[in-house]
Formats: C-alpha cells, structure tokens, sequence
C-alpha cells in the first residue's frame, strides 16, 4: 500500500493551489501536479488518475466562478460538454491502443505554435471576432478530438481548447479561456470516471490537494476576469513554452533523437 509523510502531503497541497490558480487563467496544471505526484512516489497510471481526480476541483471552481460572472452559459454549452466528457471516456479506455510515440514527438512542436500564434496574434483582446465555424460543427468535431485528447494523453488540453476557441469559434479571450475551463471540467470528469472503475486512485491524496486546487482555482479566475487577455495571453504563452520544455527534457521523447539532443 502506498503510504505518505505528512510533509509530502503539504508540499502536494501547496502544488495543487498553485496549479488551480495556473489553469484557472492559461491551462497547464498538470505541469505542477503530476511531476510532484510523480516524484511523491506514485506509480505513473496512479499518478495519471490522482491527478484527474485533484484537478476536478480546480476547473470546477474555475467554471464556477466565470458562470457566475456571466461569461459562460452553462445550459447552452452542456451538449459540447457532453461531447468532450463522452470522447474522454473513449480516449481513456483507447490509451493502450493510441501510438504514444508519435503524440510524444509532435506535442512539443503544437504547443510551442501554439505559444507563437498567441505571442504573435497582432490586436489580441477579449473581443469576439469573425467565427470560421459553425457551433454545431464545432461541438461535432474539435470539441469530441480535443477531448478525447485530454482522456488518452492529457498535456495541453486546455491550450489545444483555447486555440479552437480564439481561432475557429472567433471568441475573444476572456470568453475564450471560460468555455475551456467548462469543456475541460467536463472531459476531466470522463477521464476521472474511467480510472475509478479500475481502481487506480489515491483518494486522500487527491482530494486534498483537489480543495487547495479549488482556492487556488477561484483566485486565478477571478484575477483573470479582472486582468483579461493582458494577463490570460502571457500566461498562456509561458505555460505552453514550459510544458513544451518538459515533454522535450524526458528522456523516452522521440523528437530529441530527431532533433539530436
């Protein structure tokens, strides 16, 4: 049985406030938590489902919060959201049948387009602009891809969401990053209830550092909704730049062979 100081404990708690109030403005939670569940000493799958369980409440909060502000509405978006928990599902359950080589070689090379499109987009504001795809379109195919994604994979989603949002949806960013946090609120939910039906959870564990997720969640949403894209674009860039660095820095990644690191 796996088993836990109580000095461990905190500093997983204290990770998880500072991914809450992290993926609440930009995504890339799983950036603090599950290298600290890692290095905590949980097997990798645990690892994996501890920390959908965690960050259940972080974007729970985070949707709470831009809910009530009115930036999302949450009856009109519960189809996507259907959608995106559904394909996670799906996605959880392919994991062992996906070809993880080849997701591990080009995501560094998305999220670091990403981060550039972002840094370079000229007028960036939190005003909606011109939509390139219908919602119905967009709730039939992005939305099921990225979460199915988010269920068998996991990094990034909710930077792959934001991208959908700004670039095909025309959403302004503020509006932009509640819409993620309820689609990635939804898949985390998919993806949570396939690993509880096998078992692979640390459940104190998780829900502890899933309250300090919820305060932290709640402080990052509401500085975003006060600061919108002047603090949401910065700190979207730097988190998909980070996470892109740490998937190039692991040893089994393809692409540094390919790029000779």
């Amino acid at each position: 049985m796996f088993e836990i100081s109580v000095e461990v404990l905190l500093l997983l708690v204290m990770a998880g406030f500072i991914a809450g109030f992290i993926d609440a403005i930009a995504g890339g939670g799983g950036l603090v938590t599950v290298p600290a569940l890692l290095l905590a000493g949980l097997p990798p799958v645990e690892a994996l489902a501890t920390n959908k369980l965690q960050s259940l409440f972080g974007s729970g909060s985070a949707v709470i919060s831009y809910a009530s502000k009115g930036h999302v509405d949450l009856r009109k978006q519960w189809p996507t959201a259907l959608a995106s928990a559904l394909a996670s599902v799906a996605g959880a359950l392919l994991a062992t049948v996906l070809p993880s080589d080849v997701l591990a070689f080009i995501l560094p090379v998305l999220l670091i387009g990403i981060a550039l499109y972002f840094l370079v987009k000229p007028n960036m504001s939190d005003v909606d602009r011109t939509q390139r795809i219908t919602p119905f379109v967009f709730g039939l195919t992005i939305v099921p891809l990225i979460g199915f994604y988010d269920g068998a994979f996991g990094p990034g989603t909710g930077s792959f969401f934001m991208l959908a949002f700004v670039s095909l949806a025309g959403f302004g960013v503020l509006k932009a990053t509640a819409h993620t946090k309820t689609l990635n609120f939804a898949s985390n939910v998919g993806a949570f209830i396939t690993f509880a039906l096998v078992g692979a959870m640390q459940w104190k564990v998780g829900l502890l550092m899933g309250a300090a997720q919820f305060a932290g969640a709640r402080l990052g949403a509401g500085l975003a909704m006060r600061g919108g894209a002047k603090v949401i674009k910065p700190l979207l860039v730097t988190m998909c730049v980070l996470l892109a660095t740490k998937l190039l820095m692991e040893d089994h990644n393809p692409l540094r062979v390919f790029i000779g690191l």
